[in-house]
Parts: structure tokens; sequence; C-alpha cells
């Protein structure tokens, strides 16, 4: 059965939504420029929740980042103790491993994709990272690396196998999240401008709905 992350939760409601509803994990965003930017005080008090209100085996909870300095990876850990650090800019091998080793952390490495070179360059972080996201990449331009609504073709990642189970990201809503699944063969689907009713805004009734179809897999 597929697993599901609600990324860019901001709120307790819709934490409240995606823990009612089944979900395994929790991003909280860190990168300034985002609409859905948390600070690391009002991530802590999310984390408390989600630990608190979770299920006897609570959601893991992920720290969204984009290329961070050593000051905000230390801020984030000590204000929310995330289970993953996902790392979403141009971060190298030897960053994600000096990220880890300094927190302790799983990293999450996050690849842009835009056809299948972008897939093969997956190889070089299978094992080094604890969990692979393909996302779609961002237009040109872009001040933002991804929770765009953008997608890529899905058909790519068909029959990708790798050493922990990896992540599809980019244009995924309640409608269309069952067949990028089944397309891609991805485990675990990964949402974030797909249940929002504004930019920025989740909403709850979208977040049951997409994890409603996540499971119905």
């Amino acid at each position: 059965m597929a697993g599901a992350k609600i990324c860019g939760l901001s709120t307790a409601d819709t934490v409240e939504a995606a823990i009612a509803n089944g979900a395994e994990w929790l991003g909280l965003n860190f990168f300034e420029p985002s609409p859905r930017y948390v600070s690391p005080e009002a991530a802590g008090r999310l984390a408390l929740q989600a630990r608190r209100d979770g299920p006897r085996r609570p959601p893991a909870l992920v720290a969204v980042t984009v290329d961070p300095s050593d000051a905000l990876i230390d801020d984030i850990v000590q204000a929310m103790r995330p289970d993953f650090i996902q790392l979403h800019g141009k971060e190298t091998q030897a960053r994600a491993q000096a990220i880890r080793t300094r927190t302790g952390v799983g990293i999450i490495k996050v690849l842009s994709v835009s056809d299948a070179a972008d897939i093969a360059r997956a190889d070089k972080w299978d094992g080094l990272a604890d969990h692979l996201m393909f996302d779609a990449r961002p237009p040109a331009g872009s001040d933002l690396p991804g929770g765009m609504g953008a997608r890529f073709d899905w058909t790519l990642l068909a029959g990708k196998r790798y050493a922990r189970p990896h992540f599809l990201a980019g244009g995924l809503d309640p409608w269309n999240v069952k067949e990028a699944l089944t397309l891609s063969n991805a485990p675990i689907a990964d949402v974030s401008s797909g249940v929002e009713r504004g930019r920025g805004i989740k909403d709850s009734a979208l977040i049951k709905a997409f994890l409603d179809a996540v499971r119905s897999l």
C-alpha cells in the first residue's frame, strides 16, 4: 500500500487533519520565500502537537530546507527534533553527509526532474540519502524550488527501485494521485499545493480526499 506525505503544513487544524486521516509523513517548510514558511518556533509547537495528538506511532516529521546554513539547521533541530531533514536545493553529497553528521537526523534529497537524464542522477544519491524525492523541475527564473503544482512524466520512474522507498512529488492532487502512483510505481506520494484552497493555505477537506485516494490503491 502506498504512503503519503503532506508538506507545507503551517496550522494546528491542518496538522490535525493530516494525522487524523493517516498521513505517515508531515512536512514543515523553513524556506523563507515560500508562502508555506514556518519559523522554528512555530514548527516546534506543531511538532509537539503531532507527537502529542498522533497515533501510537506518530507520523515522521520532516524539516523542508533549501541550501540551509548550519545556524538554521541547529535552530530547526533544537526547536522541533525532526525525524528527517529534506534538502530541496543544490546541496552536494558532501553537504548532505555533513548535515547528517552534525544532526544525527535522516536525509531526504529532492531531485528536480524534466527528463530521463534527471532520473539517472539519482544513482549517485541512492544509499547516501535515506530517501529520494523526485519533483518536477521548476520553470526557469522561479524563486521557489517546488510547491508550484508542476509535474513531470510519471512514467520516467516506472520500474525504478532504490535502496529505500522513494517519494513522488510535483503536481499531485486528490484527483490524479492514483494515476500518478500507478504509472510511476512510486511507494510514497508527496503533496503541497494540491491540497490548498489558496496559495499556501491548506484545506483539511482536500487533505482528507488526497489521503483517501492514496489509501484506495
